[in-house]
């Protein structure tokens, strides 16, 4: 899996090539269709994968003992980092967008990965509301959407908006910043 993950993390989906993929994991090509059937199957487990790992990733936060300010600051925190140290996750999600999600929509596991997730926001937030800290109409999904958008965009666009600005945004003081701004962003949203 490592392998493909590399090959349609740099060539996306259409320019991922199986006979690469089985090159980089030497294997036989035909032991991959044996087991994924065609690309499009395998670019589904690979994405279906990658969903696991940041679920996975994020259930270590022990978010459910924080303080709701805490827990979400340190979700901000955490999807920043996430996305930094794991490019190739930003890539597939990228290549998965160029062809509409197509490869989420059979199954329901990327779904299923996400409600524990949803189903932890809507705690802290709850939480957050009981103390009188937060908003009483703040959405897990809208929340989370934007936690995950301001990473994303500011990331998946960092050459772009470098040159537009003319200043460096991928240095560590600036991504400092920006990490900041995330937090106060979304606090400020939250707060009561």
């Amino acid at each position: 899996m490592v392998a493909a993950k590399q090959e349609f993390s740099e060539a996306g989906f259409d320019g991922a090539r199986i006979d690469r993929i089985a090159e980089r994991a030497e294997l036989n090509k035909r032991l991959i269709y044996y087991y994924f059937t065609d690309k499009e199957a395998l670019f589904q487990a690979v994405l279906e994968e990658a969903y696991a790992d940041i679920r996975q990733a994020e259930q270590s936060l022990a978010l459910a003992s924080m303080q709701p300010a805490q827990a979400i600051a340190k979700l901000v925190e955490f999807t920043w980092n996430y996305y930094l140290q794991n490019p190739e996750f930003l890539s597939i999600l990228n290549s998965a967008n160029l062809h509409k999600g197509r490869h989420l929509e059979e199954e329901g596991r990327v779904q299923r990965l996400n409600s524990p997730l949803m189903q932890l926001l809507r705690e802290v937030l709850h939480k957050g509301q009981q103390q009188g800290d937060f908003r009483a109409d703040a959405d897990p999904v809208q929340l989370y959407i934007t936690i995950a958008g301001m990473s994303y965009f500011y990331l998946s666009n960092n050459y772009t908006l470098s040159a537009v600005f003319g200043t460096d945004l991928a240095t560590q003081t600036a991504y400092a910043e920006r990490l900041a701004h995330m937090c106060d962003v979304v606090l400020g949203y939250l707060k009561a």
